[in-house]
């Protein structure tokens, strides 16, 4: 008689949870996912999408529908200091020359990763408050009084995790000390702005970004500047779009023309917490930002999510639920160390476009050299080594 195949409970429905959600169905598994608000949906704009997790899209079936949404980013990208000279290009393709590099609308992409799903998977208005366990199986606890058992949880209900705090003891996010100010801009309303490029302008304590979302129709920036106070962290919190004109006056003119175009614009303060040691407690683990939140300084917060699904995935399609629990703490062990040090250059790297070190020559040549960083970053294949952890627990 052939071995059952997991039950997994996924709370979270955002990016990660969605696509685990995809990853784990594709490998056989039965899936529920679990969503606090009423109905799936991201406020917020642009997600960066880069070949360590484009090459897991594809692997899902889910590589048309990056290529539908999203919106290609190739080698015209480019920084620049403040007032618009010319500093480096940027790195946009793995060390192959695979450009995989998209763009993509934050809404868009949970809609497209929750089409992909079966009828009935996902269920919304369920906040995941609590998680027991004994040997054989996990249990969920819902705001709503309802309750999910499975053979696995995995708490994916990003950096205000509710379930981590039944793996790891309780700990405050880190505040950066820089808000980012965001939202888009119609093509229509700036024709001539181009479309096929991630530009970036350095300047002190502050960096402005730009990139292109859905299939090249709508402009999305981001401006960095430092907060005076700690800001609840939120994608949503209204900004002035006057007071973001000003931060940026005097800037490269480009700027200054996409922000006269700016009627609405939205505040994210930027928190990250410090690596964890800890993911996993018998049948709950943790995945995306509940496990690692991180600076988007690298613009790796997505694709580190969809790389620990693709892992879990991955090891979990080879395992049983008597040995789910071990093979949880191998998804731990493969991931941990990698996302942390995505965390820190996150870190350093926002230091390095605020231009924190005063010298501007050296900044620029540590820009150009960033490139050999990119290139091994968008190397790496989570799935061979999955396998291999996986085959270690055979």
């Amino acid at each position: 008689m052939a071995e059952r195949r997991l039950n997994v409970a996924i709370v979270g429905g955002g990016i990660g949870g969605l696509f685990t959600a995809n990853a784990l169905i594709a490998k056989g598994m039965t899936v529920s996912v679990y969503e606090q608000a009423p109905e799936l949906g991201e406020v917020g704009a642009g997600v960066y999408l880069t070949p360590n997790s484009v090459r897991q899209m594809q692997r899902v079936g889910l590589g048309p529908a990056v290529e539908k949404w999203g919106a290609r980013v190739g080698p015209a990208s480019h920084y620049f200091r403040h007032d618009g000279t010319p500093i480096a290009p940027v790195q946009v393709t793995d060390s192959s020359g695979w450009n995989a590099t998209f763009g993509m609308h934050r809404a868009d992409f949970v809609d497209f990763l929750a089409a992909a799903l079966p009828a009935g998977v996902v269920h919304t208005g369920h906040r995941g408050i609590a998680c027991e366990q004994d040997g054989d199986s996990a249990r969920v606890k819902f705001a709503n009084g309802e309750v999910a058992q499975a053979d696995i949880v995995i708490g994916a209900d990003g950096i205000h995790s509710e379930l981590r705090p039944f793996v790891y003891p309780p700990s405050n996010p880190v505040f950066s000390g820089t808000v980012a100010y965001r939202g888009t801009v119609p093509l229509e309303r700036m024709p001539d702005w181009p479309m096929d490029r991630w530009q970036m302008w350095l300047g002190k304590g502050k960096h402005f970004l730009v990139f292109p979302l859905r299939a090249g129709k709508i402009i999305n920036y981001v401006g960095f500047v430092p907060a005076d106070a700690e800001m609840k962290e939120s994608w949503s919190a209204p900004g002035d779009p006057d007071m973001l004109r000003r931060e940026f006056a005097g800037w490269d003119p480009r700027i200054e023309n996409l922000l006269s175009k700016v009627e609405k614009t939205f505040r994210w303060a930027l928190y990250d917490r410090e690596p964890m040691p800890v993911w996993t407690k018998g049948r709950l683990t943790l995945l995306g930002d509940a496990a690692h939140p991180m600076l988007p300084h690298l613009g790796q917060g997505a694709n580190q999510s969809i790389e620990d699904g693709m892992a879990l995935a991955t090891i979990l399609s080879r395992t049983n639920p008597k040995n789910a629990p071990a093979a949880l703490l191998a998804y731990e062990a493969l991931r941990r160390e990698r996302v942390a040090s995505v965390q820190r250059g996150a870190r350093e790297n926002g230091l390095r476009y605020d231009s924190m070190t005063g010298d501007l020559n050296k900044r620029d040549a540590d820009l150009r050299a960033h490139a050999t960083f990119r290139k091994k970053l968008y190397d790496h294949d989570v799935v061979p080594d999955a396998e291999a952890a996986a085959l270690a627990l055979a």
